[in-house]
């Protein structure tokens, strides 16, 4: 086990012009109660390379079987994430959400399972959502390196506070647009009649080269070398899994026009949710419902009063996105493959050539 603990440059230090208010953290355990634990797995070279994890958000912590309302979307299906059906049926999501690579989804399904029935939390069943990307080009995905253990480590550890970012947990061998991609995460906070925050994070390995924008720059298209050496990664799709989640009191079906919103903030760094990418996400909030006299008490905001909400899914998933790949470094992996790092200095000077960077000093 690999705990990668390298400082990550932060991308509104250096200038980057993100719109919005973030919480204090810009993460989405800017929500109170929320916990992330991540496992990171470097080792070998060569043909048992191993370059991977696994990632657990508790949307409440780990103090219980919290059940929340819960929605989710996929913008295009060429993933996994088990649990939706449950989510669709019910409404509501219980226990952690989970993201390994794609052939890890079994054992951490299954770990989630056994750990929650140590703890007294689903006696007789439970449905754990476990979600996926694909980090075969870097990491021996077919040795099944992933064991029960690291899913019990990743769930004991989370915690609240600063999400470490990049090269970790289950976005440890992850690629987007051909630079090394990984776990991000951000937030915003909403001030008004109910103030509110919206966090995301997201297990980014999607897109194409040719169409990274950062902020409406076309970075990809001023940046056409340092693609992945060893093979042609030109033509992968890759995948993304989002996680928004809001303190606000919002219905399951509020919840999924909160997770479409996803999709454009993802569209904003030039995803077209290519055929063969699983884009696939999930939005909860932690505002539950009260119980009084054998009955359920629901708050909710009126749907016209959800537009701020919408940006702010927008506006945070971009920015997640964008500080996963700010956070990620190089990667040497699975038969000598390196991915890149996105180079910060080259990103900052296309920025400022498209007039899209405030200078900080």
């Amino acid at each position: 086990m690999f705990l990668y603990t390298s400082p990550m440059p932060n991308p509104r230090d250096l200038g980057l012009p993100f719109p919005g208010k973030t919480g204090p953290l810009n993460a989405i355990t800017d929500l109170p109660g929320l916990e992330v634990g991540h496992v990171t797995l470097i080792s070998g070279e060569g043909e048992g390379a191993v370059r991977t994890g696994v990632t657990a958000v508790f949307p409440c912590g780990k103090s219980g079987a919290h059940t929340v309302p819960a929605a989710w979307f996929s913008l295009n299906g060429n993933g996994e994430m088990t649990g939706t059906a449950w989510i669709d049926e019910s409404g509501g999501l219980t226990g952690p959400v989970m993201l390994t690579n794609t052939h890890s989804v079994g054992v951490v399904r299954d770990a989630v399972v056994a750990w929650g029935q140590a703890r007294g939390w689903a006696e007789a069943w439970s449905l754990p959502v476990v979600a996926e990307t694909y980090d075969g080009f870097l990491n021996d995905i077919n040795g099944f390196h992933v064991t029960q253990q690291h899913a019990f480590t990743a769930l004991d550890t989370a915690a609240g506070g600063a999400v470490t970012q990049g090269n970790v947990g289950g976005g440890t061998g992850m690629i987007v647009s051909g630079f090394k991609g990984g776990i991000g995460t951000a937030s915003r906070v909403l001030d008004g009649e109910l103030p509110c925050t919206v966090g995301v994070l997201v297990q980014a390995n999607f897109g194409a080269r040719e169409d990274l924008t950062l902020l409406g720059v076309p970075v990809g298209r001023e940046i056409p070398d340092l693609l992945p050496e060893r093979e042609d990664t030109g033509g992968r799709d890759g995948s993304i899994i989002i996680i928004v989640a809001t303190d606000a009191p919002l219905l399951p079906h509020q919840l999924r026009r909160l997770a479409r919103r996803a999709a454009l903030g993802l569209a904003r760094t030039g995803s077209v949710a290519h055929n063969g990418s699983g884009d696939i996400f999930l939005a909860f909030s932690t505002a539950t419902p009260e119980v009084h006299g054998g009955l359920e008490h629901w708050r909710a905001l009126p749907n016209a009063s959800l537009d701020p909400l919408f940006k702010a899914t927008v506006e945070a998933t971009e920015e997640a996105i964008i500080n996963a790949l700010f956070a990620a470094e190089t990667m040497t992996g699975l038969r000598g493959r390196t991915v890149h790092a996105l180079p910060h200095t080259r990103t900052l000077e296309a920025m400022r050539k498209y007039g899209r960077l405030g200078d900080r000093g």
